[in-house]
């Protein structure tokens, strides 16, 4: 497959600032990443930040998480609504008859009483982050019956009316704890992405790096049958001449037959992991005969690792290490809540305002418009639980909770340490692999080469060269191994210290 490379490209929230064009001609080839995407004539193949970049916008898993955010997000924005003010309105009715109890007379029944009464009310009322629950508003109440031959009575009110906790649920740290938590969510929510990122592109630098080793494999491959049938030619026009024996021939033929099943083993390796890095592209199908991509030679790391310097970058850095730390602010939100819920209910109601009361509404409600007749009354109401058992419970569990999540982020602590120390040591390892089976591999050509000579010469024998030509597989496969390994532990020590992003130039936005 070609595709085309597009520009360095900032992740903000679940899609890149790509260029318009460019994207739309990217999304119409990613449903089949087998078919060639031409522009302007020419053809290009895949490089490294051209499949980062395709597995950002296509990956199923970095997907699966942006809707994770936005559900944090709109949990957060339910959180702050219990604080939302409300706007309640009442109208009722309601009549009551009473059946006179009085003793007969003159054996006629006292009249029954009739009662009809008609209430509105009309409130602004919430919550405050303070525990004072509040109400602001005004109440109409028409009582009339046949005490008064139905004459309209109207009673109207006007005021404040405050509920405070002194103690138990007293604070922000008793009302807020919702909130708290879904803004640590809402951040755990952020790192867990980024995480999900992170994984991806590791995987996808892994995946990459390994299909251009499976392709080196196969090279190899083809290239020690190819050299064994070059040995088979010269073998055969040597026994013609009565220069070589008929059984150096067979064993440069049994060699070559030999080499062409390695060649079948690199094909299917190359054509799964084909499909491995396919899978992280986005693709969902994958026909057995279809085209291999084509990809650029990936780049080989060349800083060195600093583990000294790159473990206090990776405690900033690591999602896991930020989603310990967010765990543990939770833990002490929930505690500092359970701790207030073991003191007593005492709290302050009061209310403040005017009242008044005529046949008619409108000279009632000016009444309570021009402040005629105060009215107000203030109080304590007291609840003192007998065992405290239910609170002492909660508050134990969330005092646990805080040591268990201040004992896994000691934890988080030590295997990062441990983790960069060893993704290191990794990264030394295998440069100096890459310098030793380099050095091996040339000379290795180079005995190979003497060998050839000598044969010719009728100083050695084809049975030497075929096992210096094994050897010679053996020690470019060695090679190119070792140049993959090292991309992968570069791509592993990035993901341990949380710098595979700012590795690519990929910038996360919110959402």
């Amino acid at each position: 497959m070609k595709i085309f490379p597009l520009n360095q490209p900032t992740i903000s929230g679940s899609r890149s600032a790509f260029d318009t064009r460019q994207s739309a001609l990217r999304r119409a080839c990613l449903p089949a990443l087998a078919l060639v995407c031409a522009l302007g004539g020419r053809a290009e193949t895949l490089t490294l930040d051209d499949a980062v970049r395709l597995a950002l916008e296509n990956n199923r898993s970095i997907k699966v998480d942006a809707y994770s955010r936005a559900i944090a997000r709109a949990n957060l924005l339910s959180a702050y609504g219990q604080f939302d003010p409300a706007l309640n309105f009442n109208r009722s009715y309601n009549e009551v008859y009473t059946a006179s109890s009085a003793a007969p007379e003159n054996g006629f029944l006292p009249p029954a009483t009739l009662i009809q009464g008609d209430y509105y009310s009309l409130s602004l009322g919430g919550v405050l982050p303070w525990g004072t629950i509040y109400s602001l508003g005004g109440t109409a109440q028409n009582q009339r019956g046949t005490y008064n031959g139905f004459a309209s009575n109207y009673l109207t009110t006007g005021g404040l009316t405050i509920t405070q906790p002194l103690l138990r649920g007293f604070g922000p740290g008793a009302n807020l704890l919702g909130v708290r938590i879904a803004r640590a969510n809402r951040a755990l929510s952020d790192w867990q992405y980024r995480q999900t990122v992170i994984d991806t592109i590791t995987s996808v630098v892994i995946a990459y790096s390994d299909l251009a080793a499976a392709h080196e494999n196969l090279r190899i491959a083809r290239s020690s049958r190819d050299l064994a049938a070059t040995l088979l030619a010269e073998n055969e026009k040597r026994f013609k001449v009565g220069s070589m024996s008929a059984n150096d021939v067979a064993s440069a033929r049994a060699r070559t037959a030999f080499r062409e099943e390695a060649i079948l083993f690199a094909e299917r390796a190359v054509r799964d992991t084909d499909r491995q890095l396919r899978l992280l592209l986005g693709e969902g199908t994958f026909p057995a005969d279809g085209p291999l991509l084509a990809i650029a030679p990936p780049p080989q790391p060349e800083e060195a690792a600093h583990p000294a310097e790159d473990l206090q970058k990776a405690y900033g850095l690591r999602p896991d290490y930020q989603q310990a730390r967010l765990s543990l602010e939770k833990s002490r939100y929930h505690e500092t809540a359970a701790r207030n819920q073991l003191l007593p209910q005492v709290d302050f109601v009061g209310n403040y305002g005017y009242t008044g009361f005529d046949q008619s509404f409108a000279a009632s409600r000016r009444m309570v418009a021009g402040q005629d007749n105060r009215a107000y009354s203030a109080g304590v109401v007291v609840s003192v639980p007998l065992t405290f058992a239910k609170g002492r419970g909660a508050a134990r569990a969330a005092r646990l909770e805080r040591y268990q999540a201040e004992a896994d982020l000691k934890r988080q602590e030590e295997n990062i340490a441990l983790a960069v120390a060893t993704a290191a040591g990794q990264i030394e390892t295998t440069q100096k692999r890459v310098a030793a089976t380099q050095t091996a591999l040339k000379l290795t050509q180079q005995t190979l080469d003497d060998e050839i000579k000598k044969l010719r010469a009728g100083a050695s024998s084809t049975f030497n060269v075929l096992y210096i030509q094994d050897q010679l597989a053996a020690a470019e496969y060695g090679y190119y191994q070792a140049r993959a390994d090292e991309r992968r532990a570069a791509a592993a020590y990035d993901h341990e210290i949380g710098t595979a992003l700012e590795a690519h130039h990929i910038v996360l936005g919110d959402k």
